[in-house]
């Protein structure tokens, strides 16, 4: 066998062998959330409910999954069609309707999706940074954890992963046709989050200065990007527009939610009359509207859009009065979503969980060899949460010295994730491609790392 087909084997050996890494430690994660669905700190159930019961009313034709008849139903605008569509597929396929069957499947294509982190590795600076990017991804327990959440988090992560690999290509390429590619990919992600839907244009402005291209050129891709990921919103965008004018909620509801309960979890929270939950908001919403307590009245039905119109306004109006203070707050987010180790932010929920025996193995399998080996793996876990962010900033520093057009492109999407969830309420689960991306950032850092070998002993004869 020549020496490129031997490195060729080598490659497929290594990429099926981090992603089986990526499965295991995500199986084991998935155990230890199955135990805890009924845990609303490790497990959304609300929000999970919400996609539950409209795909299941979808399924069983009392509701359609993308048109909504009726412009008093504002909760069906609280989230976009996506996760509701990604979910009625999972439960006409397994047969099976339940958040379990939901994190089976999340569980294989979460692994999988650790080839894109590989791809945007080896597409920027080389298979060696993409396969340790890939091994870092694979091990990564905050990946695994909300990959195997049942929810709408992972699956935004893949297509916003898969967008940002086509953009970089596109930019390797200098190709309108992968930069559409991106924009779709991109246009499809915000179908089920909210988050990246202004991500296209934090790319036009990250190629317009970091791409080595004439000008002309680098209009092209990022107009391309832009008006691909604006096409693929457009259909839910005009069916907002349609269904709940002149109240007109383009993308979804819950952005003055997000304010209001983003001050509401400060210190100064209580000051203000800020609502810190979901319920909090609820009965002060009872309480303007002068409902009585016992009247039946949800987040966002009825009448979703105005309230939540009114809750904006009222988080500008504290923002407005304490800029200082918010700034702080802002940037305390910021950082927030940056710290991988140790104690976690409270209001951005958990950044993982180390895989151990006790946590994540069945009690059957609690034993030797087994639980050693798991136990093994969750201190290697450990010992990166703490390298992270110190890798990360090197590798950062070094990317941008040694190739600033890829480093520029990848680092658009990571500041804009670190922008805009500073603004209000936000958890590291939103900012799941971010984190991906960074992984790439610490494998260059690590890729330069020379493990010494020793010198093989001389062995001194006598004459």
């Amino acid at each position: 066998m020549n020496q490129s087909g031997s490195q060729h084997k080598k490659l497929i050996v290594a990429l099926i062998a981090i992603t089986l890494l990526g499965f295991v430690v995500r199986l084991l994660t998935s155990n230890f959330i199955a135990a805890h669905l009924n845990d609303p700190g490790w497990f959304q159930s609300g929000s999970f409910a919400i996609f539950d019961r409209q795909a299941q009313n979808a399924l069983d034709g009392k509701e359609s999954f993308f048109w909504i008849p009726d412009s008093s139903r504002t909760d069906l605008i609280q989230y976009p069609p996506g996760n509701k569509l990604w979910i009625g597929f999972i439960y006409t396929v397994t047969g099976v309707r339940s958040a379990l069957s939901v994190q089976r499947v999340q569980l294989v294509f979460d692994s999988l999706s650790v080839l894109l982190i590989i791809g945007i590795g080896v597409s920027s600076f080389g298979w060696n940074v993409g396969l340790i990017a890939g091994l870092l991804a694979a091990l990564s327990p905050l990946l695994a954890l909300y990959g195997v959440t049942p929810g709408a988090d992972a699956i935004t992560s893949w297509f916003v992963l898969a967008s940002v690999w086509w953009l970089v290509l596109a930019c390797k390429r200098k190709s309108v046709a992968h930069a559409i590619v991106a924009g779709v990919l991109l246009g499809l992600a915000c179908w089920i989050r909210v988050n990246p839907l202004f991500l296209f244009g934090a790319w036009f402005v990250g190629l317009l200065f970091f791409l080595k291209a004439p000008l002309k050129k680098r209009l092209q891709l990022g107009l391309a990007a832009s008006f691909a990921t604006i096409l693929v919103i457009a259909p839910v965008v005009v069916r907002n527009l349609v269904v709940f004018y002149p109240q007109i909620a383009p993308t979804g509801l819950n952005v003055g939610w997000n304010f209001l309960a983003g001050i509401g979890e400060t210190e100064r929270g209580a000051e203000f009359g800020a609502p810190c939950c979901d319920q909090q908001m609820i009965e002060q919403d009872r309480i303007a509207m002068g409902l009585p307590p016992d009247a039946p009245l949800g987040l966002v039905y009825p009448d979703g859009i105005t309230r939540d119109r009114q809750r904006g306004q009222r988080a500008l109006a504290i923002i407005k009065a304490h800029p200082v203070w918010y700034v702080k707050v802002m940037a305390r987010r910021f950082l927030g979503h940056l710290k991988l180790a140790g104690k976690p932010v409270p209001s951005l929920g958990s950044t993982g969980v180390n895989v151990t025996s006790e946590k994540t193995l069945p009690p059957a399998l609690q034993r030797f060899p087994f639980s050693v080996t798991v136990n093994a793996l969750g201190m290697i876990q450990s010992v990166l949460r703490y390298l992270a962010l110190p890798l990360i900033l090197v590798g950062v520093w070094i990317s941008f010295r040694n190739n600033v057009e890829m480093a520029g492109v990848l680092m658009t999407t990571v500041v804009y994730y670190l922008a805009s969830l500073s603004v209000a309420h936000s958890e590291v689960r939103y900012a799941l491609p971010m984190h991906g991306i960074l992984c790439v950032f610490a494998a260059v850092a690590a890729s330069k790392v020379r493990i010494p070998r020793p010198s093989p002993m001389i062995l001194k004869t006598s004459p």
